[in-house]
């Protein structure tokens, strides 16, 4: 019997378990997926499981997520992958839009676009049940 005090649920992501995107998203299905056999792949996964109801929070429960380690996930997420995350998209081409996608990549590189981090930040920020403290 775990006496719970407080109603929001807290969920850790650690920095410094992933230094990718791919690295970031097993932590998030470790972390949000317990005992599920499904794993996140794509930003729109990532959004997705947020609604919750999938692993470890139900819909629009309150849910406090603390980024540890977020100043180096953000040096990690930053210009140099976000770059490569976009220049990989455009080479595959389909699905995706190319030009939207060297829309986002331009923007980028003249300062102006989101890294891979703030993308991440805003997709949980989306949310309103959700409270992200950056540590």
């Amino acid at each position: 019997m775990k006496n719970e005090i407080h109603h929001n649920k807290m969920t850790v992501i650690n920095g410094g378990h992933f230094s990718d995107l791919e690295g970031f998203y097993e932590e998030i299905s470790t972390v949000f997926m317990k005992d599920t056999d499904w794993k996140v792949g794509t930003l729109d996964g990532f959004d997705d499981i947020l609604y919750g109801g999938f692993g470890v929070f139900e819909n629009s429960e309150k849910l406090e997520i603390v980024w540890k380690e977020s100043q180096k996930s953000k040096e990690d997420l930053g210009f140099d992958l976000t770059k490569e995350f976009y220049e990989n998209k455009i080479r595959q081409g389909k699905p995706f839009n190319v030009k939207l996608i060297q829309e986002k990549l331009d923007e980028l590189i003249e300062g102006n676009g989101q890294t891979l981090f703030d993308i991440l930040i805003e997709i949980i920020e989306s949310h309103k049940n959700i409270t992200l403290i950056l540590e």
